[in-house]
């Protein structure tokens, strides 16, 4: 039997990949979507989001995701679950993706893999996670009913996802590392307003402490060394963001922070493979931003096509 080769296979099913999805299967590209568990990428998770145009009422991020990927279906995208990519070949001008569920065969490859939570690595967050230690307000929150919890990180994620929790938690304390927030000054105009959020700018947490569960978050002045307990049963982290490209090492150019070198164009330092989304260089990371780069790298892969099939 003559072993499958797609014209397009897209890796992670976010705004970008779904995206990408849609402007490949309309462009009449034979195309695979490979995502772990369910597409939606970050958003998924994310509880409200008002900043996508054309909803001037708020939509939930799975409600939204949800949509793309129905959208995505519609045109004819493949879509299939997998636990994890293993490695690529991308040298070749056909392309390899290995999977613990076997491997699959393209012409051309779109990265859009996103990113995940970075952590602390302090003591505590091991040991206490997904039992009072959280990188998600929107999964974890209802558990935190009645509860102090600590947020660490002031930007856009961390006070957003401070606010929905206040949904649930009795009070929440912001620990930021930096002099002052970088949140957009919407979002630091509603935290200021709240009277159950406590900040702590220009500090530092050095460990989360408890028995069996968390009771407590270490934090330390960046600017006196003063050390002080505050006491918490829930700690949710939101201090950046780490490209999934682990599997791509060797394989194309990589910054130093392991995001893919890619212009507005998409292309990377590999022909025929594309990067869009969160996981490519840019200087904003957003559903817009990312789409965008969907639509582009669908279109860049298209041409790619089209040549290769003229050789």
């Amino acid at each position: 039997m003559e072993e499958k080769i797609y014209d397009l296979i897209i890796i992670g099913g976010g705004p970008a990949g779904l995206t990408a999805g849609i402007y490949a299967t309309r462009g009449k590209l034979n195309t695979l979507l490979l995502d772990k568990l369910a597409p939606g990428g970050l958003v998924a998770t994310t509880e409200w989001v008002e900043n996508y145009p054309g909803f001037p009422e708020e939509i939930a991020g799975a409600e939204l995701m949800k949509k793309m990927e129905e959208q995505a279906l519609k045109f004819g995208v493949e879509i299939i679950s997998i636990k994890e990519v293993l490695s690529v070949d991308l040298r070749n001008k056909i392309k390899t993706i290995k999977v613990k569920e076997g491997e699959y065969k393209t012409k051309a490859v779109i990265i859009a893999t996103g990113t995940e939570p970075k952590k602390l690595n302090i003591p505590g967050e091991d040991k206490f996670r997904g039992r009072g230690v959280s990188y998600c307000a929107t999964c974890d929150g209802p558990f935190f009913k009645d509860k102090d919890i600590v947020v660490i990180g002031a930007g856009s994620s961390g006070i957003q996802e401070g606010l929905y929790l206040l949904r649930f938690v009795k009070s929440a304390t912001v620990v930021e590392f930096l002099p002052d927030m970088t949140a957009e000054k919407i979002l630091q105009e509603r935290a200021l307003k709240e009277p159950r959020m406590k900040f702590y700018l220009n500090h530092m947490v050095t460990s989360i402490n408890g028995e069996n569960k968390v009771e407590s978050v270490t934090i330390k002045s960046r600017q006196t060394g003063e050390e002080k307990k505050i006491g918490a049963q829930g700690v949710f982290v939101y201090v950046g963001l780490t490209p999934m490209t682990g599997f791509l090492k060797g394989e194309m150019e990589l910054d130093k922070w392991g995001y893919i070198i890619a212009g507005e164009d998409t292309e990377t330092s590999v022909p025929g493979v594309y990067a869009a989304g969160d996981v490519r260089q840019k200087i904003l990371r957003q559903i817009t931003t990312a789409i965008g780069d969907g639509a582009t790298a669908a279109f860049m892969a298209g041409k790619y096509v089209e040549e290769f099939s003229a050789d």
